[in-house]
């Protein structure tokens, strides 16, 4: 699948994923990566070290400097694929300098599934 890059990079790992918007801010513990938020269907979960598929993020500004806060801790997710990024996760994932790609048919990702994401071009390799 052909996406549109907002950052950079090459990368395997393990999908982690969901249907529902991710608030950074207060929905993710950025000492631990794992999801906060009361009712969430990733609630408990850890996103550290997978790739974090989920369609757009939500909630204020300051869940740019908590996705920073998550690379910083060594708990941040190994890369992004969104259906629609936008600002505040655009942002978030630039200045950590966290692989991103949207435009994606997320839809098409299992929860499990490896993926690759060689800059814009997303591969589900299994299940």
């Amino acid at each position: 699948m052909k996406g549109r890059v907002i950052f950079s990079g090459k990368v395997k790992g393990e999908a982690i994923v969901t249907d529902k918007a991710i608030s950074f801010f207060g929905g993710v513990d950025p000492d631990t990566g794992k999801v906060t938020e009361k009712g969430h269907p990733l609630e408990g979960k850890s996103i550290a070290g997978k790739i974090l598929v989920f369609p757009r993020g939500k909630g204020s500004t300051v869940g740019s400097y908590a996705l920073y806060r998550l690379k910083k801790n060594n708990v941040a997710p190994l890369a992004m694929i969104n259906k629609e990024c936008e600002t505040i996760v655009a942002v978030g994932v630039i200045i950590s300098e966290i692989p991103c790609v949207d435009k994606i048919d997320i839809e098409e990702i299992k929860d499990g599934s490896v993926v690759s994401i060689n800059d814009d071009e997303v591969t589900i390799e299994s299940s």
